[in-house]
Formats: structure tokens, C-alpha cells, sequence
């Protein structure tokens, strides 16, 4: 994983230390789950309310995919492609701080 610019060895360092052996997981969305970043929506009836983020993980974790998204939009510019795309869409654009997360 340091072979991809922008990520470090105490990034991917700090994401082993939370998720183990990357082995164990069958599904990349058991890692979005165990990270809190799985999406979640508040509605009831006709009220159809925000889509956000679940937030039922590990902290830790979420914070260190933050942490390694931020250097990727910058230095690596597949990732910084990506990210512009989502804040400049047609339909629904991103706001800079959920095209991170979304990342």
C-alpha cells in the first residue's frame, strides 16, 4: 500500500493497527461497516430526511481513512480527479468535506 502516492508507512501503519489481518474480511463493505461509513437515513412515513454516515464504529479507524484521503487528493491525481468530479457534478454535487468522506 506505500507504493500508492500520497499514502505513507504511519498511515498504513495506523490502518493495520485497526483492521488486523485484511484477510478475514470476504466483502469490502464489512471494512465500511466496521469503519462507521456505512450510510444511514432518519425518515418515517412521507418524511424522508438526510442520508449521513452511520458513525457505529471504530473511531479510530474512521479517523485514519480521513487522515489518508486528505495527502491522496493532493499529491495523487486519479484521486484528485475523483474528488472533482464529486464536488463539480451536474446531479447532486458534494460539498469538499463529504467528497473526503465519500473517498
Amino acid at each position: 500500500m506505500t507504493d500508492i502516492k500520497g499514502l505513507g508507512t504511519t498511515t498504513v501503519a495506523s490502518f493495520f493497527s485497526e483492521v488486523g489481518d485484511i484477510t478475514k474480511y470476504n466483502h469490502p463493505q464489512q471494512l465500511v461497516n466496521m469503519a462507521g461509513l456505512s450510510l444511514r437515513e432518519h425518515s418515517s412515513g412521507k418524511f424522508k430526511g438526510q442520508t449521513r454516515i452511520s458513525k457505529r464504529g471504530r473511531k479510530k479507524l474512521r479517523k485514519s481513512l480521513y487522515m489518508a484521503v486528505r495527502p491522496l487528493v493532493a499529491s495523487n491525481p486519479t484521486f484528485k480527479a475523483l474528488h472533482n468530479y464529486y464536488t463539480t457534478r451536474p446531479n447532486n454535487p458534494l460539498k469538499k468535506q463529504q467528497s473526503l468522506i465519500a473517498l
